[in-house]
């Protein structure tokens, strides 16, 4: 039995995808009865044609033969229509089945866990996303309805001609086992193609976005030259898959066309034989509907194999879209307590930690901290300072032990909830491509302008927001380019403030700003951490020294624990000699 991944066609899959057209019934409807259309109006055509040739032009009467030339024009304008139809709800179906599994996939993802995007190319993500998904479209607008209109064509029109002539149509009978076969081993190895074709649109996807994304290093770096070449191998891996296409196309269809061309030469010589021979069982208008015929059955035959192609690339865009979907990388959130406001308390008890299985970052470390307390986190890089953090808003999961919150453990409550009383200014900060206002807000449509103004002004940043053109409505384009990253920290630190959380967290946040910036988040936060509990996780060991408690953390422990004076008064204490260091580093020449 072949493998899942090797089937020509994943019954299973297919299924599936026909789910998401159940809330559509009436358009799917309305798509088969214009398919069913297309194929009996098409396929009568030449069956009126033989009888006016028949019954009028071989006994040259004139009186009647316009009635039959009226049906074939009724026939063709509902052939037209169904058509028109068909094309317009079938595209209809398709767009609208991907905007429903669209929507899903993009829900799906936002509540993944940190550890998936960890893992995860952005580039292949935005693939199944958009590229994929109209591929998906794709089967309902060019694959499986123009397949179903071209199997039920040929169905009928095959019923015509034996019924017409037995004789003539076992001639056309014989040779479609050819093509049939022929068919059946194009469908596999373009399957094949297909998958290679799609695996190299994802690198490419995968390798611009990164590129693109890393410019700056690119070219810093001098890297222009190398990733040149790069991506001109990944290109040209997607042009051979591509080629694989092209070239199997280009044997099957001059074959098909070859044994359609030699089938209609037989029929056309027997039967006009017969006609001239004036044999019975073969007329004129039988011949001449034959010529119909056969193009009306073979062609539907070898061009499924290309409308097959588009169902075979939908479909496998669905298989991998099916995979994101069926990812269970979700945070477990069961709980059922709504935190509307936190005093402060925090703890954390024996917590141990991995990114990696069997590799520990956090090797059960328990603090506390009281409501209302500010904490600083110190530590080398790769302590595990940041894990904490990660880790009090439920971005992983723990291996072992309990985090708690006024003494309720961070599990038992709703995950909206709880990052809800929790803000966090990153040393990364990241900006949407939108106004000042929105990337503070987030379109909270519970925090106003006149909140953010009065926020700005509360922390003195108002000034530097007002003097942008168009103020807080200034777009700071994508990442946030437009600002410098002390002014990017400071929208990052308001964007936190704003929300008056009952927990701030500052990870880094003075790291990368100049003075002037850093006396203002330093300003602000001492407003916004007066009375609030906060977490400052910070390498300058001189912004934290008025911290109620300092955690000193080493390689996944908590080494030591105190005030900054009660630290320094530790014999060849870690933090004292972390602090003498820095001291030295920063003391003027």
């Amino acid at each position: 039995m072949a493998e899942e991944g090797k089937k020509i066609f994943d019954v299973s899959l297919f299924k599936r995808l026909l789910q998401y057209i159940r809330p559509y019934r009436t358009v799917f409807i309305i798509s088969l009865i214009c398919v069913i259309g297309l194929a009996v109006f098409g396929a009568f055509r030449p069956y009126v044609l033989k009888e006016a040739i028949d019954v009028k032009i071989a006994n040259k009467e004139y009186d009647g033969f316009v009635f039959y030339m009226l049906i074939m024009l009724v026939l063709l304008i509902f052939e037209v229509v169904s058509q028109l139809l068909f094309i317009y709800y079938a595209s209809w179906l398709g767009q609208s089945v991907v905007r429903d599994i669209r929507v899903k996939l993009f829900k799906h993802m936002l509540k993944f866990k940190m550890t998936y995007f960890d893992k995860s190319s952005v580039g292949v993500l935005i693939t199944r996303a958009v590229t994929d998904m109209e591929r998906i479209a794709d089967i309902f607008g060019q694959g499986l309805f123009m397949i179903f209109s071209d199997i039920l064509k040929m169905a009928v029109v095959a019923g015509f001609m034996a019924f017409i002539n037995l004789k003539l149509s076992l001639i056309v009978f014989v040779a479609m086992p050819i093509i049939v076969f022929a068919t059946k081993i194009f469908q596999k190895y373009m399957k094949r193609a297909f998958e290679d074709v799609r695996t190299e649109v994802s690198n490419l996807n995968s390798f611009v976005q990164e590129r693109v994304t890393g410019m700056k290093i690119v070219q810093l770096f001098t890297r222009e030259t190398i990733e040149y070449r790069k991506f001109k191998a990944i290109n040209e891996r997607h042009k051979k898959g591509w080629l694989k296409t092209v070239w199997y196309n280009s044997i099957f269809f001059p074959v098909a066309e070859f044994v359609s061309s030699v089938t209609m030469a037989l029929v056309i010589l027997i039967g006009g034989y017969g006609v001239v021979a004036t044999l019975p069982g073969t007329t004129l208008g039988d011949l001449i509907a034959f010529t119909m015929f056969i193009p009306m059955l073979f062609r539907p035959l070898y061009q499924i194999a290309n409308k097959f192609n588009t169902l075979q690339m939908g479909m496998v865009a669905a298989d991998r879209v099916f995979k994101v979907l069926d990812t269970d990388s979700n945070i477990d959130d069961k709980g059922t307590q709504i935190a509307n406001h936190f005093k402060g308390d925090l703890e954390f008890e024996n917590v141990r930690f991995s990114y990696i299985k069997d590799e520990e970052v956090l090797k059960g470390i328990s603090f506390n901290v009281e409501a209302g307390e500010t904490v600083a986190i110190v530590g080398a890089t790769g302590a595990g300072k940041s894990t904490i953090i990660n880790l009090l808003n439920r971005f992983y999961e723990i291996d072992a032990g309990a985090i708690k919150i006024d003494g309720t453990d961070i599990k038992e409550m709703t995950l909206n909830s709880l990052r809800n009383q929790i803000a966090v200014v990153l040393q990364d900060v990241f900006l949407f491509a939108d106004t000042i206002l929105n990337n503070i807000t987030l379109n909270n449509e519970y925090i106003t302008e006149e909140d953010v103004v009065t926020a700005a002004k509360a922390i003195g940043i108002h000034e530097f927001i007002s003097s942008l053109p168009g103020g807080y409505h200034y777009n700071v384009k994508e990442r946030g380019v437009m600002l410098s990253s002390g002014q990017r920290q400071l929208i990052s630190f308001l964007r936190a403030y704003v929300t008056n959380p009952s927990i701030l967290i500052l990870d880094e946040a003075t790291s990368s700003v100049d003075s002037y910036s850093e006396q203002l988040i330093q300003d602000a936060t001492d407003k916004i951490t007066s009375g609030r509990t906060s977490i400052i996780i910070a390498h300058r060991l001189a912004t934290i020294q008025q911290a109620d408690k300092i955690i000193v953390m080493d390689a996944g422990q908590i080494v030591e624990m105190g005030t900054h004076k009660s630290l320094l008064k530790k014999e060849n204490g870690y933090y004292k000699n972390l602090y003498e260091v820095q001291f030295l580093k920063e003391e003027p020449v």
